[in-house]
């Protein structure tokens, strides 16, 4: 496949990811009068489900046995599932509870809130436009908290959970797939009893509303699963800065599925505080912009110095001169050498990639640490 069919599939992949993670909010309200809890608990059941089936269709299992003689990846896994339980638990019941405004704001403050991760406990340093966002990123907070009467907790515990999620799945080094069966894995047996426990209660909608309503109820795992696989298959076509400037379709239609759909309230300060959010978000991605292109004309700089060595002392080692001029472009374009400025990124979504990926319904934002989950 040509380079530019790669380009454009791996474009409709990730619209297809980021636009079905945008729909979620239409979503929830259909399993209706299921409570947020038991929406969870079948997400979880299912999800697993979903997930396993797709790896052994794919014959992508080898990583089990690995992971299972690893005690801490475990620990992490555990944590990193108590995490997302928490993320989507909250995301199902401020939708379904009349917040998808305030939830869509939770996935647009996510890369602010992956730099402050980065910052206090990578202690990674950032560059000025960067400090910049992060203060405008505050005041928005602080507008919108006089603006909703309170703090707008529902966004601040989904923005502060995925953060933490992909802190912890920067350091699980598991692709998305593997990473979703691993993590629901852990959720299956405690929602499996509790799912056992409403039915011997009389309690679970899942026979009781027909089998339309169960069926709703089981496609919660497909509707998890089916936008990573797009994602996946998307990250691996194109540029981390592409798909960090897609992450935002996904809270952005949500937004306006808030507001269109469901009709709810945007007095003055709320508008305030989300146009503050986005001049955060704009600042951080024309930095991304910004230096991502002057590194590649760094780096182009670098091969052609490296040539013009290898053309002038034919005798000479090249691999000695190509190994070592990179570093004298980069640092007279003012841009650190890769390897450093890798370490030091905040985090994929401060770059413009996402941050784990948030995006809203699936986890992490990298190709391998998997996409926002909401």
């Amino acid at each position: 496949m040509t380079s530019a069919n790669e380009t454009r599939t791996g474009l409709a992949y990730g619209f297809a990811a980021y636009g079905m993670w945008g729909l979620f909010p239409l979503y929830w309200p259909l399993l209706e009068p299921t409570g947020a809890v038991e929406i969870l608990a079948h997400r979880m059941v299912w999800s697993l489900g979903a997930v396993v089936i797709i790896l052994l269709v794919l014959r992508r299992w080898s990583w089990i046995g690995p992971l299972l003689r690893q005690p801490k990846r475990l620990g992490l896994i555990a944590v990193a599932a108590t995490v997302m339980s928490v993320n989507w638990g909250v995301y199902i019941w401020g939708v379904n509870s009349g917040h998808v405004v305030e939830a869509a704001l939770g996935y647009f403050i996510n890369p602010l809130v992956s730099i402050a991760f980065g910052v206090l406990l990578l202690h990674e340093r950032l560059r000025r436009v960067q400090w910049t966002a992060v203060g405008v990123g505050v005041a928005a907070v602080a507008v919108l908290t006089v603006g909703y009467g309170k703090p707008p907790w529902i966004a601040l515990t989904l923005a502060f959970s995925f953060g933490t999620y992909g802190l912890i799945k920067k350091r699980l080094g598991l692709d998305g797939l593997e990473s979703l069966a691993a993590e629901t894995g852990i959720q299956f047996l405690p929602a499996l009893g509790f799912l056992i426990f409403l039915g011997a209660r009389g309690d679970s909608t899942f026979t009781s509303e027909g089998v339309g309503h169960g069926l709703l109820l089981v496609g919660c795992g497909f509707i998890t699963a089916l936008p990573l696989i797009c994602f996946g298959a998307s990250a691996v076509r194109l540029p981390l800065s592409t798909i960090g400037m897609m992450q935002y379709i996904a809270p952005t239609s949500q937004f306006v599925l808030g507001l269109v759909v469901f009709h709810e309230e945007m007095p003055i300060e709320r508008w305030a505080g989300f146009a503050l959010v986005w001049l955060a978000l704009a600042l951080l991605t024309w930095d991304a912009l910004r230096t991502a292109r002057r590194s590649r004309a760094a780096l182009r700089a670098a091969a052609a110095r490296a040539g013009a060595a290898a053309t002038v002392h034919p005798g000479e080692s090249v691999v000695a001169s190509s190994a070592t001029a990179p570093e004298a472009p980069l640092a007279a374009a003012g841009v650190e050498p890769p390897a450093t400025r890798a370490t030091e990124a905040p985090d994929q979504t401060a770059a413009p990639a996402p941050a784990g990926a948030a995006a809203p319904g699936e986890p992490p934002v990298s190709p391998g640490s998997g996409v926002p989950r909401p």
